[in-house]
């Protein structure tokens, strides 16, 4: 008879014997005994070779109760320069924003100093320590810009004129200059006043209307109100004159068929000579010697006949006033474009799609309550 005995304990290999601990020990695993901390079991010998890489890079999972990530403040000097250059250099481009030297931003100096800033913001995002602290830096170069702050910058001046940049003393004179480059000023004191083409353009329209309205039946409306507005003096800068337009009237019937819209012409033209006006010029007539596929692209057609738009001239040199007769003829358009283009036009200003229309406008006009003032300030020029 055998004897049994009992299986061994253990065996030379590892069956059955308890799973090894990964390398570095169980991710987390604490056990305090009386205040002491138990260490981890040591792996056996087997595993030395791969416990040296694993355990370094299981490092921080290991760190003993009570010790913690190291903070920015503390360890991160460059960190904190970084995020500090990035917000004085932000506060310095709001200041040049706020005092309007646009300018400024599109320098060498501005270049090189936010260059400066992403240089330190991405060195201290290299560093273990400055990594917050460089991400926080980054981010505020990255948004407040040269580039952006800039165009805003720009956007401002454009918005309030407010740019003054480094303009000279004689620059910013001329920029003030009231009347128009390379224009005698005497000029516009000898003309018409801006009250008298007002008052010029209120009677031819009265009696050309009365007149169009007596002969033809043609009704009136007014499509837009007169307006003024600053003629630019060709230093950068606003002069005293103005650019005077008048209230623009327009029939609310068709003027159609070639020899009624003559007729009509014809009738405008015998009332305003007898305000001062000269002649009417055609400039949609080919014999006035424009290019031929000019007019056909402008007017509608080659000849008056085909044409959709008339346009007729006046002027009462040598004073400023332009006299303007249009007549739209919708019949003559033979694609459908113009009555498009005018349909849309008059959704948005609210004037008849077609017929004819009058306006007068004077440029460079100077108001008789200006002359002192502007007599005054020419003074300070040769």
């Amino acid at each position: 008879m055998v004897e049994r005995s009992d299986p061994p304990r253990y065996v030379s290999d590892s069956a059955g014997a308890p799973p090894v601990p990964p390398p570095g020990g169980y991710r987390g695993a604490r056990r305090a005994l009386l205040g002491t901390a138990v260490p981890l079991a040591t792996p056996p010998a087997s595993f030395s070779g791969s416990l040296s890489e694993d355990a370094a890079g299981d490092r921080d999972e290991t760190r003993r109760p009570g010790e913690h990530t190291p903070l920015p403040n503390k360890k991160s000097p460059l960190g904190w320069i970084a995020l500090c250059a990035a917000i004085a250099f932000a506060v310095l481009m709001l200041i040049l924003i706020a005092i309007g030297a646009a300018d400024a931003f599109f320098g060498a100096t501005m270049l090189v100093l936010q260059l400066v800033v992403l240089g330190l913001a991405i060195a201290a995002l290299a560093t273990k320590a400055g990594r917050v602290l460089g991400a926080a830096a980054l981010t505020v170069a990255l948004v407040l810009n040269v580039g952006t702050m800039g165009a805003l910058s720009a956007v401002r001046v454009a918005a309030t004129g407010s740019y003054d940049g480094h303009k000279t003393a004689k620059q910013k004179l001329w920029e003030a200059y009231p009347g128009i480059k390379d224009k005698d000023s005497s000029t516009f004191l000898r003309q018409q006043s801006l009250e008298q083409l007002q008052a010029l353009a209120d009677a031819t329209m009265a009696d050309v209307r009365t007149r169009l309205t007596a002969d033809y039946g043609l009704q009136w409306v007014k499509s837009a109100d007169a307006q003024e507005r600053p003629e630019r003096n060709g230093y950068g800068g606003e002069s005293m004159l103005v650019r005077f337009t008048s209230d623009v009237w327009a029939t609310t019937t068709p003027v159609t068929g070639y020899a009624h819209k003559l007729e009509v012409m014809q009738t405008v033209e015998s009332v305003i000579e007898q305000h001062g006006w000269r002649s009417m010029v055609a400039f949609n007539d080919p014999g006035s010697g424009a290019d031929p596929a000019m007019i056909s692209k402008m007017y509608g057609g080659a000849t008056p006949e085909t044409q959709v738009d008339w346009e007729w001239f006046s002027d009462d040199e040598p004073d400023p006033g332009w006299f303007y007769a249009d007549i739209t003829d919708l019949a003559n358009d033979t694609t459908g474009e113009y009555r498009t283009s005018r349909e849309q036009t008059s959704k948005r200003t609210g004037e008849p799609l077609e017929g004819l229309q009058l306006a007068i406008v004077g440029r460079y006009m100077l108001s008789e309550s200006k002359v002192d003032d502007f007599q005054k300030a020419l003074t300070k020029y040769p």
